[in-house]
């Protein structure tokens, strides 16, 4: 697959299975959210890979994250799960610096075309990605339960795997009312 057949056909596959990424190919999607664009090389970005016993541990933080006296046991159950829906997931969160020509909402954005080159790395690696934001990303025990400070945000989990079958393209979008020219 060509570069812009893969940025043209690109789709989030929700299921996702084992084998994950081996070493190697983690180490070239990794190395692929390190080429995103960063004004000034801040680096404004932290990856926490899970996978393994981490998911366990990611599946424990996620539940007592939202545990109350009043949450009922079906989510918790939905909850507890949602680690496992890949077997590997690496979890991008910001590392803000101050910089006087680079605001937050710059690096914000950095670390967002981590996730996404992340995930076209994946795909053309024959992997399978999704990412996954939701409340679990804005929530300060979950940054906690990661070693994330409370200032710094979430910017998504990409689930990786083997796609666990075949699905259909979905429709391209029309980019015809979203673009005007001067």
């Amino acid at each position: 697959m060509n570069a812009i057949d893969l940025l043209v056909t690109r789709q989030s596959d929700p299921q996702l299975i084992a084998p994950a990424p081996d070493k190697s190919c983690l180490e070239t999607i990794l190395t692929a959210g390190m080429r995103v664009p960063d004004h000034a090389g801040l680096l404004p970005f932290h990856f926490t890979v899970v996978e393994n016993e981490g998911l366990k541990k990611l599946s424990d933080i996620f539940v007592q994250a939202i545990t109350t006296p009043t949450t009922e046991q079906a989510k918790l159950d939905k909850t507890a799960k949602m680690p496992f829906r890949a077997p590997l997931i690496v979890v991008v969160s910001t590392k803000y610096q101050h910089h006087e020509k680079v605001p937050k909402h710059e690096q914000l954005i950095t670390a967002g075309c981590c996730v996404h080159a992340m995930q076209m790395a994946s795909v053309a690696l024959g992997f399978g990605a999704m990412w996954r934001t939701g409340d679990l990303s804005l929530n300060d025990n979950v940054k906690q339960g990661l070693s994330i400070n409370p200032q710094e945000d979430i910017v998504g989990f990409l689930y990786i795997g083997t796609k666990a079958k075949s699905l259909p393209l979905k429709p391209t979008k029309l980019y015809d009312d979203r673009v005007s020219y001067l």
